[in-house]
């Protein structure tokens, strides 16, 4: 029976994931980005970029019989590892292929939860402060939020909101 490998989380330098991947992939460890799918708005253009999902973290795999993982903390765009005093700490095998299962069949993607909404038409807040209010979609901000316009004690008020706390009303 083969060995698992444990994994361990590596932070890194702010938007140099990537960065401390290609490096980690290059020094032979294994390394593991969860990433989830958006849509990007930029000049009239929209595209869909891939986005970690855990901002300035990702995963090290570490043979301990073969590897050492402090080579890691001088890897280009790797800040540290996660550890309890001196030692890093494992994340167990069953969490990153769990994470790796669900990104494998886009659970974690953002792409298309506005889509069936349109400037004007009523919707209903499901969630916070204002839930059950119903408003105008005023604007789509961006894949995660909106402005909706509600009356709220008696005024017309401009609200942003999570795009998933809303619905057509």
């Amino acid at each position: 029976m083969t060995a698992v490998m444990p994994w361990y989380a590596v932070y890194t330098r702010p938007q140099a994931e990537r960065t401390a991947l290609e490096n980690l992939l290059r020094q032979d460890y294994r390394a593991y980005l969860p990433c989830y799918r958006t849509v990007v708005s930029h000049a009239r253009r929209r595209r869909s970029v891939l986005r970690p999902l855990f901002p300035r973290y990702l995963f090290a795999g570490i043979d301990g019989a073969s590897m050492r993982w402090r080579p890691i903390l001088s890897t280009l765009g790797v800040s540290g590892i996660v550890r309890a005093g001196d030692d890093p700490v494992p994340v167990p095998p069953e969490i990153v292929a769990s994470l790796r299962e669900h990104e494998d069949a886009g659970e974690f993607d953002r792409l298309a939860t506005q889509r069936s909404l349109r400037l004007g038409t009523l919707v209903r807040v499901t969630a916070g402060a204002f839930e059950e209010l119903v408003g105008q979609l005023l604007e789509l901000r961006d894949q995660e939020r909106v402005v909706v316009l509600l009356e709220v004690l008696g005024r017309k008020v401009r609200t942003q909101l999570d795009a998933t706390a809303i619905e057509a009303a």
